[in-house]
């Protein structure tokens, strides 16, 4: 069968050319515009820089116009795109750039570490131009083909790159599109979402682009700037994670002016239901949970207006998917537990990604029997909504992004102050969790204050990732087998803390 990640655009210039597609500031373009533009690219990509189809080519953008014009510029070719994360240092998109193979790196002037990353790894990089529109190309690729590979981490060792197939995103697209968030020709979607994150890429960019629907970019989300968009662009749907609708919220206290938004999603973290309530409030608008993960392309779950919503749940799974529950302590095999029963939420369907990229051992430990374990602890209901409980795993959600406790251990471990270092996440009202590290101090180094760590981890990693709460002990609480006992450490943090 044959399927192409790149038709989402190619499909919408045909069927609706001078329909505008997208909207950066003063800056408006037309499908028809934006998809020649495209295969401009796509041949400067293909005779300047030797692109062909199979090949891996990475991509480092904020949103704006040229994220769409790169992304499906590499698609168009056959080839293989890998976004990278905005946040991450050079050596860390050195690591990105070496494990995915990439050719080359599609990077934007704001971003210096683009350039630094790519000249770390030995590959060029460049910025978008355009050329003269690839012609006789075709498009279709065999369906089950690497479309994306996104880039995600466990509790230990290195980010592993997540490969999802061309039907993985366009089913997951095309099911948000009319199942989930019920587009109209006429919709107006603010892209406030980092469009590198699965998020944004599959709810926002492919989903609208799907439907024929109008995106507009904001780079840099700020409450008052987005509010204030909202309103001139007649933007009728958004989905953001919980942070954003806070700073909406409190944007909406100065400003009276309401836009006619007619759908609100939420993802990436929990959305607290009193947030929630006073989002309806606000806007009168309820706001849809949905949750996924990158392995799910992202999409699994999502509150689903022709079946129900249920506040504090995030839905039930989507159009041609499967959710249940399984014994988390089981890890061979996939042990279904009762209705209402907490277990590891697993799921099954188009949604699931083909492998990680490199790493067998870690596929075969991700699916099983044909079902995706996810990590997270949850339950379903009678009615068949699901409920996220708690992590199995490690992973800190700070205002959407996954920080995960081992990557932050190991750089703050070089630091020549720290003799150990755990990191756990902490209750934060804006973000969620809030990163905080438990650091033993070497014996030389008693002196140090805790601002002279926060700094440091500031210079040396990702800004969503260095903890913003460092806090010393004498030592850790550790297992049988040496392991640090996190959730010990949490709970003797509590007990200081009250």
């Amino acid at each position: 069968m044959s399927l192409s990640l790149a038709m989402l655009l190619a499909e919408s210039a045909r069927k609706y050319p001078d329909r505008i597609a997208a909207v950066l500031g003063e800056e408006r373009i037309t499908f028809c515009r934006l998809w020649e533009e495209t295969l401009g690219f796509a041949g400067v990509l293909r005779d300047e820089y030797g692109v062909r189809a199979g090949d891996t080519v990475a991509l480092l953008m904020p949103n704006v116009m040229d994220f769409p014009r790169a992304y499906y510029a590499v698609l168009a070719l056959g080839a293989v795109v890998v976004p990278v994360h905005a946040l991450l240092t050079p050596e860390e998109i050195e690591y990105v750039l070496r494990d995915s193979g990439a050719k080359l790196l599609i990077t934007h002037p704001m971003l210096a570490a683009g350039a630094q990353g790519a000249q770390r790894a030995d590959i060029p990089a460049t910025h978008v131009t355009v050329g003269t529109p690839l012609n006789g190309i075709s498009i279709p690729q065999d369906a089950n083909a690497d479309a994306v590979i996104l880039y995600t981490s466990g509790t230990t060792g290195k980010p592993k790159g997540a490969v999802l197939t061309h039907l993985n995103m366009v089913m997951n697209a095309t099911v948000s599109a009319f199942d989930l968030f019920e587009a109209r020709e006429d919709d107006v979607l603010l892209c406030a979402l980092p469009l590198f994150h699965s998020f944004g890429q599959t709810c926002v960019m492919n989903a609208g682009f799907r439907a024929g629907c109008t995106i507009v970019l904001l780079p840099r989300f700020d409450g008052k700037a987005a509010l204030d968009l909202m309103v001139r662009e007649n933007v009728t749907c958004f989905a953001g994670v919980p942070t954003m609708y806070i700073a909406l919220l409190e944007a909406a206290k100065t400003d009276s002016r309401r836009p006619p938004l007619r759908r609100l999603n939420s993802g990436g973290a929990a959305l607290p239901v009193a947030v929630l309530e006073r989002v309806q409030e606000t806007f009168g608008v309820v706001v849809e949970e949905g949750y996924g993960l990158s392995e799910t392309s992202p999409v699994a779950t999502f509150n689903q207006r022709a079946i129900g919503v249920k506040p504090g749940t995030v839905g039930t799974p989507i159009w041609g998917v499967d959710v249940a529950i399984a014994k988390a302590d089981v890890e061979d095999r996939i042990e279904l537990v009762p209705t209402g029963e907490r277990g590891e939420i697993v799921i099954r369907g188009h949604c699931v990604f083909s492998r990680y990229l490199n790493k067998p051992e870690a596929t075969a430990a991700a699916k099983v029997e044909g079902w995706f374990r996810s990590g997270d602890i949850g339950a379903i209901d009678e009615d068949g909504f699901v409920t996220i409980l708690d992590r199995k795993k490690d992973l800190i959600l700070r205002g959407g992004f996954n920080v995960y406790p081992r990557e932050v251990e190991e750089v703050l471990v070089r630091h020549p102050a720290v003799a150990q270092a755990a990191v756990i996440g902490v209750p934060h009202e804006l973000h969620g969790e809030e990163v905080c590290a438990m650091i033993v101090l070497a014996e030389n180094a008693q002196g140090v204050q805790a601002e002279e760590i926060i700094v440091w981890a500031r210079e040396n990693m990702a800004k969503h990732k260095y903890p913003r709460v460092v806090e010393f002990v004498e030592s850790f609480a550790l297992g049988p087998s040496g392991k640090v006992l996190k959730r010990e450490l949490a709970a003797q943090r509590r007990a200081r803390s009250s």
